[in-house]
């Protein structure tokens, strides 16, 4: 029998990575480290420190164990060199964008991302002198016509948020590397364990850690992981702007990352259901679910991807109106109206996937909702959907 070790399955490696027992009186948690302030045995550690030699923690702002098993679980699990905790997604999601451009530089962002990313590229990037252009996220090989000299970064989130469009990542990938730009993606919907990003060419990969890794709909935390080309910049700029992440809430994040592969796949096998149900009723034009058969993305999805998550739109039929759609969300009894996602709880919301794009419209056809289905039973779901229809299109 061979000594030499077999590889660990995602869902082992989610339990394990980041914890040592041995180096915290046996705990099976790493604990939650409180401290700013750390003195030094002798003069010549205090000066290492100083100069960045120092091998224990020089100040608790970055280097506390809780934090830094955190950050190394992510990276570990996604296949990076080093990873960043920092305190939202939005964080985690624009410091990158900082961290690699300058005055003069041009970033490319794909039409279907984050909300908040897009107005902090807008308001921010382009004032410190950095072009902003948008790019059609179904481009794949053909965001080539988009490169410029100055393209420093080209921004990808798949699926993108509302619309849930499936880039082709690795195509994007090798054109922006062939002109000397770096990737960098959004990875919250499919999480490291739905998405290994390094493995498709990207550079630098972001995660709301809020959603999924959380787990809980308790903590806000971000976490930028890096391969060993683009960890330097990422690591001075984390440094310089003095981000910190509490150990508490680097806690609760290693508490959510232990069973995230457990919630899932429960997560997905729930919407699944619930999407395959959604098609068939007559008040629903589309679902836009990537895991779901002849879904839009389906077969990028299915090339690409792992896993799925809970999170997909669907497009209503024409007809609900604004008082049709209050009667439904507002006496949801399971679903509730809220902005996050990746929690235990079931979410509902209406969207427009097309208010924000500037490039390339996204026509749903209908008015949209975007759903998050939750740990609780499928079938409960189902009916509370069901009742939610009834007053919708209340039948005569």
């Amino acid at each position: 029998m061979s000594d030499r070790a077999k590889p660990l399955d995602p869902a082992t490696e989610v339990v394990h990575l980041g914890r040592d027992p041995a180096k915290h009186l046996g705990a099976v948690n790493t604990p939650v480290y409180r401290a700013s302030t750390m003195v030094f045995p002798t003069l010549d550690d205090l000066e290492a420190s100083a100069a960045g030699r120092y091998e224990g923690i020089g100040y608790g702002l970055h280097g506390l164990p809780t934090v830094t098993d955190l950050q190394a679980a992510i990276a570990a699990l996604e296949g990076g060199t080093r990873a960043f905790a920092v305190p939202s997604g939005l964080a985690a999601s624009t410091l990158p964008l900082l961290a690699y451009t300058k005055s003069g530089d041009r970033v490319l962002v794909t039409d279907s991302v984050y909300g908040p990313t897009r107005r902090f590229a807008m308001n921010t990037l382009v004032r410190y002198g950095v072009e902003v252009d948008f790019y059609d996220p179904l481009a794949g090989a053909a965001v080539e016509a988009a490169m410029t000299p100055n393209t420093r970064i080209v921004f990808v989130e798949s699926p993108g948020s509302l619309s849930f469009d499936v880039q082709d990542v690795p195509a994007i990938a090798g054109v922006a590397h062939r002109h000397g730009a770096l990737v960098v993606m959004d990875n919250s919907w499919a999480t490291p364990l739905g998405f290994r990003a390094f493995d498709h060419g990207v550079d630098v990969s972001v995660h709301a850690a809020t959603k999924y890794i959380g787990g809980h709909s308790d903590v806000l935390l971000g976490i930028v992981v890096c391969h060993e080309g683009t960890a330097g910049p990422m690591h001075r700029l984390w440094t310089d702007m003095g981000v910190a992440v509490s150990t508490d809430d680097a806690f609760l994040g290693l508490r959510g990352l232990r069973t995230l592969a457990a919630r899932l796949d429960r997560h997905q096998a729930s919407a699944m259901r619930v999407a395959t149900w959604l098609r068939s009723r007559p008040e629903v034009r589309e679902v836009l679910y990537p895991a779901l058969p002849g879904a839009r993305g389906h077969e990028l999805w299915k090339r690409d991807f792992r896993r799925a998550s809970g999170l997909f739109t669907i497009v209503l039929r024409p007809g609900p109106t604004r008082e049709g759609l209050a009667a439904m969300l507002d006496r949801m009894r399971l679903f509730g109206m809220g902005w996050s996602w990746g929690g235990f709880e079931s979410l509902i919301i209406p969207t427009d996937p097309d208010r924000l794009r500037t490039v390339s419209r996204f026509d749903a056809g209908g008015p949209c909702l975007r759903l998050h289905i939750g740990l609780e039973d499928p079938d409960d779901l189902i009916a509370d959907l069901d009742d939610g229809f009834r007053r919708l299109l209340p039948r005569s």
